[in-house]
């Protein structure tokens, strides 16, 4: 479809979302089409007072949004993953403008970023708490469900929508007021979504969207107060700890989706086509910017050669270029410090041993385009196995065992995504059991769901979104002891 690029962005607020309120600072940052450098949109930035403001308004609603009914919740969130269908066009439009990834990727980000929505809008009334008989006998225990209380959300700019429905569903639903703060690159969308929350009728204060390029500066005065109950995180592994840190002084509720380092464990019994299909969607979906990407593809030496031609054959049928352009299947990184990584990673592989069988190189602009990329017979030593990639870049090793594949995929800081494909499902299941990870797509290169945990282990981060443990995330437990 034809995007008319002004008309999709003068529809979107560019002020700050405080109290259900618009309001400018008078100073501004600008947003940038990755695809060709221009700038797309100048949004209000926020100063630590806005962050300030954004807090009291939350906390000023928290006591009437935890009191609301559950089916009064739902209906809210409901209403609104019912308008971002009616208005999917300019969302995954925003979303391809400011982010890059292709608008047929982004119409499935509308899907799957409303889902969200819709799913704890249904969990919104079972938050269910239980009432049981003392071991002795004479006392009942009860236990009830509570919101945690205010929430400051932290999003990253590679799902725009998806990474901020997923934290706000669940926390609406359980009854607590939301800060939210999305990345400077991709600030549109979430604005976006403010105005679809507040037209579905969530009452004023409950969520609040301050947006800011200078992040540590607005999250300060929102980390340091006490009033703040939660904090949820989605981003790299290194400013996760950092967070963690400023948060052990009120000992907060932190959920943190931080950094990966996914192998792709191809075993001798495998389908080879099912394999290829299933790397062309783990590694190239969202240019490869994308946290569950496959980072490194562990293959057994029977089927090595068969794989890597079949993929360098897939892998040249990608389409490069502007991602709201027909046909595009590949779009631009997000910054030139993005390509300049990939850049930088492909490098060093190259100088030690690797083969680029296609790509290997930057595309000439303008935008920010790393040419998709397959590296054949990668040293073990090489960056691009212990770095997280977040480019379009895949790099081959070749494995001689089950137990090698799976000690080189453990053999990482990281443990948040991994893929394995076998055809014997017991063999399947014995090495997803020994596979340090939070989440394993087996035989498909998608496992991403509303109504799926997700989430990793090891420094990949703490605990899980999205299905029912979501909605525990955001509710405390009170126990009640009845002698009778």
């Amino acid at each position: 479809m034809a995007v008319n690029v002004e008309q999709v962005i003068a529809s979107v607020p560019v002020g700050q979302f405080i109290a259900g309120q618009w309001h400018t600072t008078g100073a501004w940052f600008e947003v940038t089409d990755p695809a060709t450098g221009e700038v797309l949109s100048r949004v209000s930035d926020a100063s630590p007072a806005d962050a300030a403001a954004a807090m009291d308004a939350a906390c000023a609603a928290a006591p009437d949004w935890a009191a609301t009914a559950p089916r009064d919740r739902a209906e809210i969130l409901r209403r609104a993953f019912d308008l971002i269908q009616e208005r999917r066009d300019t969302f995954a439009a925003l979303m391809t403008l400011e982010m890059g990834k292709p608008l047929a990727e982004a119409y499935g980000e509308v899907a799957y970023g409303s889902e969200f929505l819709r799913w704890f809008s249904e969990e919104a009334c079972r938050a269910e708490g239980r009432w049981s008989v003392a071991p002795a006998g004479g006392t009942r225990f009860l236990t009830m469900k509570q919101p945690v209380g205010p929430v400051y959300a932290i999003t990253p700019w590679n799902f725009p929508l998806a990474m901020g429905t997923r934290k706000l569903g669940p926390a609406l639903a359980a009854g607590c007021t939301v800060v939210i703060k999305p990345a400077s690159a991709t600030p549109l969308t979430m604005l976006y979504l403010m105005q679809a929350l507040a037209d579905a009728g969530l009452p004023a204060g409950v969520v609040n969207c301050v947006v800011s390029s200078r992040s540590s500066d607005v999250s300060a005065p929102i980390l340091a107060d006490d009033r703040l109950r939660k904090l949820t995180f989605t981003g790299s592994t290194e400013v996760g700890r950092s967070l963690l840190e400023q948060s052990a002084g009120h000992v907060l509720r932190t959920s943190m989706e931080l950094g990966g380092n996914a192998p792709f464990v191809v075993l001798s019994d495998a389908d080879v086509d099912e394999a290829v299909a299933g790397a062309m969607v783990a590694k190239f979906r969202n240019n490869g910017e994308a946290c569950t990407a496959a980072n490194r593809f562990f293959v057994h030496t029977d089927l090595y050669d068969e794989f890597r031609d079949k993929l360098v054959a897939a892998v040249e049928k990608l389409v490069v270029g502007p991602g709201i352009a027909d046909g595009t299947t590949l779009g631009p990184l997000v910054d030139e410090a993005s390509v300049d990584k990939v850049a930088g990673l492909v490098d060093d592989a190259v100088a030690k041993g690797a083969v680029a069988l296609t790509g290997g190189s930057r595309v000439d602009g303008p935008g920010h385009f790393f040419a998709a990329t397959v590296l054949a017979d990668v040293s073990r030593d090489a960056r691009v196995l212990k770095e997280e990639i977040f480019g379009p870049v895949a790099p081959l090793i070749r494995v001689d065992s089950d137990d090698e594949a799976i000690a080189l995929a453990n053999d990482t800081e990281f443990g948040l995504m991994a893929y394995l494909y076998s055809r014997d499902i017991s063999r399947a299941l014995a090495a997803v059991e020994k596979l340090e990870s939070g989440m394993v797509g087996l035989n498909t290169g998608l496992v991403s769901n509303p109504a799926a945990p997700f989430g990793g282990v090891k420094q990949s981060g703490l605990g899980r979104e999205g299905s029912h443990e979501g909605l525990d995330e955001y509710l405390e437990i009170k126990y009640v002891g009845l002698p009778l």
